[in-house]
Parts: C-alpha cells; sequence; structure tokens
C-alpha cells in the first residue's frame, strides 16, 4: 500500500472541522503549546527546614492528597514562610508509586509544599480547572519518566504539549467537569456518613446498649433492665457465650502448584474476596463436603487480610487462610457476620500496623465471647444492619456510574470531541 494512499486515508477520517495534531485529532480551532509556555513549574522544600505551628501557611506533604477532592484544602502542617505557591495551583507528587495513582489536586490557598511535591502556577492563557482535568485525564504517568523509579522533574514538563482550546472555553469545560465532581464530592461525603451512622447503630444494637422497640419491654410493659457480665452490663435476657459455642470455625486447605487445575471447582485466594484480583485457580481434588462453600456461606479471612465475607459466587473451595464458619442452633449467621465486622474494625483501629498485617488463630477466635440476644432479635438487627449495607451499596453504584459519566465527558471534552457553547467575546 502506498505512502500517498495511507495519507489520502488518515486525511479522509479526520472529521471535519478538526485536524491532526502531535496530541492526536483536535478541533481546527484549538492549538498545542508545550506547558512550560503555560506554568511557572515550582518545587518544594524539606520540612527539616521550617517550624511547625498552628497557623500560618497550610505546608502539604504527599499524603494530603489522598482525599478524593478536587482541591488540596486540608493538612495538619503549617508554617510562617513568605515563599509561597499561589492558591489555584495544580499540585502533585513528582517521584514514587504516588505518580502512578494519579493524585492531582489544586491548592485551595496559598500554601508551601515537600519537596516530594510539585506545583504548576498557570499564566493567564490557561485555566487551573482545565490544566487540573487534562492531567487527570492523560495520567501523570504520560508526563512522567517510568524506567526505573517513577518520577517527574522540570524537563519532562516544559515540553509536554496541551490541546489548548480558548481561555473561554477551557473555562466551559472546567465548569461542566467541575459540576459532575461536585455531584462525586457530596456523593462521597454521603457514603461517609451514611458508614458512620451504621457504624454507630452496630456500637448500640450490637452490645444491647438500644433495643429494637420490639424487645425491650417485659409482657407487662416495663423496660427490660441489664445486668452483669464479664462483657459490662448486657441485657438482662442475653447470654454471653464464646464463638465456638455460637459457631463452628472449619479450616480452609492448603495447597500445592501440582494441585492446581486450569479448570474444575473454583479455588477461593484472599484476593477473591478483597477484590485485588478475579482470577482463580481449579481443583479437580475430591474434598469432604465441608471444605466446599455455597452462595450465601459465611466465611472469614484470617491471615494478612482479616475479617468476614459473605460469599457470593457458585460452589467453591476455601483456601488455608480462609475460614468457613457455620453457625449452630438458635444463632443467626447474618447477626454474626455483623458482629465479625464490628470486631473485626475495632482490631484493625487499635493495630499499629493500620489492620494491613493482622494475624488471628482458630482457638483465640473460638475462644473469644460475645453477647447474644435471642434468635428473633438477632435476625432482627441484622436485617436493619442489612437494610443499611443495601442503601450504602446503591449509593457506591451511583457513585461508580458518576464516575464513569465523568471519564467519557473527559474523553469528549478534553479532546473537542464534543464541543460546549461559550462566550466567545
Amino acid at each position: 500500500m502506498s505512502p500517498k494512499y495511507l495519507m489520502e486515508g488518515a486525511l479522509n477520517a479526520i472529521p471535519v472541522g478538526y485536524k491532526q495534531s502531535d496530541v492526536g485529532i483536535i478541533p481546527e480551532d484549538w492549538e498545542t503549546k508545550p506547558l512550560g509556555e503555560l506554568v511557572e513549574i515550582y518545587s518544594g522544600d524539606s520540612p527539616s527546614k521550617f517550624v511547625f505551628s498552628t497557623e500560618g501557611t497550610p505546608y502539604f506533604k504527599v499524603e494530603q492528597l489522598n482525599n478524593g477532592s478536587v482541591y488540596a484544602d486540608s493538612t495538619p502542617y503549617f508554617i510562617h514562610s513568605s515563599k509561597k505557591v499561589l492558591a489555584g495551583s495544580v499540585i502533585f507528587p513528582k517521584r514514587g508509586a504516588s505518580i502512578l495513582s494519579n493524585k492531582i489536586r489544586v491548592l485551595k490557598h496559598d500554601s508551601f509544599m515537600d519537596t516530594n511535591l510539585m506545583a504548576l502556577t498557570c499564566h493567564h492563557g490557561l485555566d487551573e480547572l482545565f490544566l487540573y482535568n487534562q492531567l487527570t485525564y492523560r495520567g501523570l504517568d504520560s508526563v512522567a519518566d517510568t524506567t526505573s523509579i517513577p518520577q517527574i522533574n522540570n524537563k519532562h514538563i516544559s515540553p509536554y504539549l496541551v490541546p489548548l482550546p480558548r481561555k473561554a472555553e477551557q473555562t466551559a469545560i472546567a465548569n461542566a467537569l467541575s459540576d459532575v465532581d461536585a455531584l462525586i464530592s457530596e456523593l462521597e461525603k454521603l457514603i461517609a456518613k451514611k458508614q458512620a451512622i451504621k457504624t454507630a447503630t452496630m456500637q448500640q444494637l450490637l452490645t444491647g446498649r438500644t433495643r429494637l422497640p420490639q424487645f425491650a419491654l417485659r409482657e407487662d410493659g416495663t423496660p427490660k433492665g441489664t445486668k452483669p457480665s464479664e462483657l459490662g452490663e448486657i441485657p438482662v435476657d442475653w447470654e454471653v457465650v464464646t464463638l465456638g459455642t455460637a459457631s463452628s470455625f472449619i479450616n480452609g486447605r492448603a495447597y500445592s502448584l501440582h494441585e492446581w487445575e486450569n479448570s474444575g471447582t473454583p479455588v477461593i485466594r484472599l484476593q477473591n474476596l478483597t477484590g485485588r484480583g478475579d482470577e482463580y485457580y481449579y481443583s479437580n481434588l475430591q474434598l469432604p463436603e465441608k471444605q466446599y462453600c455455597k452462595y450465601g456461606d459465611l466465611l472469614f479471612m484470617w491471615s494478612a487480610t482479616f475479617g468476614p465475607v459473605i460469599w457470593r459466587g457458585p460452589k467453591a473451595i476455601y483456601h488455608y487462610h480462609i475460614w468457613k464458619i457455620a453457625c449452630e442452633v438458635g444463632y443467626s449467621q447474618s447477626y454474626l457476620f455483623y458482629l465479625l465486622d464490628d470486631m473485626t474494625e475495632k482490631l484493625k483501629r487499635s493495630s499499629s500496623s493500620g489492620g494491613t498485617m493482622l494475624h488471628v488463630t482458630k482457638e483465640k477466635m473460638e475462644s473469644t465471647k460475645a453477647a447474644f440476644p435471642s434468635y428473633e432479635e438477632q435476625t432482627a438487627i441484622a436485617t436493619i444492619l442489612s437494610d443499611m449495607d443495601a442503601e450504602i451499596q446503591a449509593l457506591e453504584q451511583r457513585l461508580g456510574k458518576t464516575r464513569q459519566i465523568k471519564q467519557g465527558m473527559m474523553q469528549e471534552l478534553l479532546t473537542g470531541k464534543t464541543r460546549l457553547p461559550y462566550d466567545k467575546e
């Protein structure tokens, strides 16, 4: 095929009103410019140079960019310094794995920053939120040197080409994406609020400090009292038993490499329960029925990754670092799930490792004591908490869809595929 034919084909693929550029097909009235012509580039200084206080100029480190907000507006560090980066500057990590996670923010206030951060202050012709969205959409890894340890220096920023409409159109695009960002932020706040309410509800209902109305009164209409126990005061009609009395903890099985198959019964590993991996190993071994789990069974991750999970997949085998928990008669699986969830969250919060490398023995779990109401009250409590979970899950699904919508909008607006009306004066 001749070069002339290829060139003609390429030209025919470009829509009317668009042109080929070094960053792809863009509108004819857009241009591309190196970022170095559009911004002032700043790097931070080591915190050892400063004395921190409770007021003054905000000082940002990489960890303060962890929240999902567009703006970097919260930090526990303040300094007294006349050297500041202006509010509205786009800030991001300039080295390490944080580059790959796209931690890009816009400074809410005049600020200063750690040596691991870089800031870009826009010249008059570049809208800072337009730049924020361009970098977010294209990814910091498209700017960085990722041959060894990811890093971004001035030499990477200065030649980086940006597709550039007029300032008014940049602002129109940025405003449209900011509206979606605001919705995302509100959903995140609502989810956090609902989760906090659920946590507080669990602490009240699972301890009996708050009773559901249908279980709170005696037959004569007087309130039920409490009684002392090894766990403290509990409702008079509750009992303290060990988890080993309420349920059976059934060990998973360790596997050798030669036992894995490409098909057969899936084997559940920790990453399959945490969302870190969707791939399964398989086994054709014939095992005792207790070594299998089915949809709806209660599993517990007990090593490194820690906590209960309700299995929502097909019949499977569970690996060595997982227990299956079978409830005894009179004990609700759903109630036990929330009891274990509350217990393990408290352990994670109190762990010096932040809950990332916890380990608990079967004997320890079986001997752990907990308070249980009647089966009917267990079921009622679990139903309320399950309804809360369903509401949170629906909000999380809505949040996920909104993020997808924003991603689609970025793809359309930041490349000029879809144009917005704007004031051309």
